[in-house]
């Protein structure tokens, strides 16, 4: 198993240049396939999380959330970063307890968000900013290198307002980030313009909207970092259903088509397992 320091020097350095893809695995099985495929790192998603346990995305408690991640960092050598949501609470130590949480529970970096938990809204820039920095000095104070994502949530709370959406990254970068994501941009320009008006690593989330872009132009924009959120989890709850449908329809197996075989999965989690 590395260690956490060399975990959290590791992840910090992927971020120093180039690109690169950070999935999001939702249970211990998910996170030993995407180790075994390849990738570089890892990072909890919410959504995937909540919806495996049977509850829709923030309805689960920070301890559920913590425990989850401590599964997610002991069933991988990579780094892993979390979907901390906003921190388990509106004021800034509540954050800081969240980020001393999942430093302890294995994690070397985390995203606080400025979602308020009340649909459409966020906290005032003011505030999220206070919230940012009691995470970044909760981070600072680990015995390794953390890496504190601070997240601007205006798409997705229904302000499309870009300006408004780089105020928040700027005002983040102030209290300390070390990457800065806004999911839900719309466009290449609008991805540009971000990337533009900080000087932090920007996380993208699939791609901008208005079409899903190759991870090679986001990268030669500038993008440091891209995640898929919930998506692998999706399209995994996607082939349950599409198969179901298939058995209660026609009663056939076309599903199994295309799937791979049980030993390439079982070689993928848990590498050769012959003697």
């Amino acid at each position: 198993m590395t260690d956490q320091h060399t975990k959290g020097e590791t992840f910090r350095a992927l971020h120093e240049n180039g690109c690169f893809i950070i999935p999001n695995p939702w249970d211990v099985g998910s996170a030993k396939l995407m180790t075994g495929l390849g990738f570089q790192a890892l990072a909890s998603t919410s959504s995937g999380y909540a919806r495996s346990t049977g509850v829709n995305d923030y309805e689960l408690t920070r301890d559920q959330v913590i425990s989850h991640v401590r599964d997610l960092c002991a069933a991988t050598p990579l780094p892993v970063s979390a979907d901390l949501e906003n921190g388990f609470g509106h004021r800034p130590e509540e954050c800081a307890e969240t980020i001393r949480l999942g430093g302890a529970a294995g994690l070397v970096g985390g995203s606080i968000e400025d979602f308020n938990g009340t649909p459409g809204e966020q906290y005032e820039i003011a505030h999220a900013k206070d919230r940012v920095a009691a995470a970044v000095e909760a981070a600072r104070a680990l015995p390794f290198a953390f890496t504190l994502t601070a997240r601007a949530e205006n798409h997705f709370a229904g302000n499309g307002d870009l300006a408004d959406t780089i105020a928040r990254l700027q005002a983040y970068q102030e209290a300390g980030a070390d990457v800065l994501y806004a999911p839900g941009l719309r466009s290449k320009d609008d991805i540009a313009r971000v990337l533009a008006s900080v000087d932090r690593p920007i996380n993208v989330l699939l791609g901008p909207k208005d079409g899903f872009v190759p991870v090679s132009e986001l990268a030669e924009l500038g993008v440091r970092r891209i995640s898929v959120g919930g998506a692998l989890a999706n399209v995994a709850m996607d082939a349950v259903i599409k198969a179901s449908r298939e058995l209660l329809g026609p009663g056939t197996f076309g599903f199994l088509d295309q799937v791979s075989p049980a030993s390439e999965i079982i070689e993928l989690m848990f590498g050769n397992t012959e003697p």
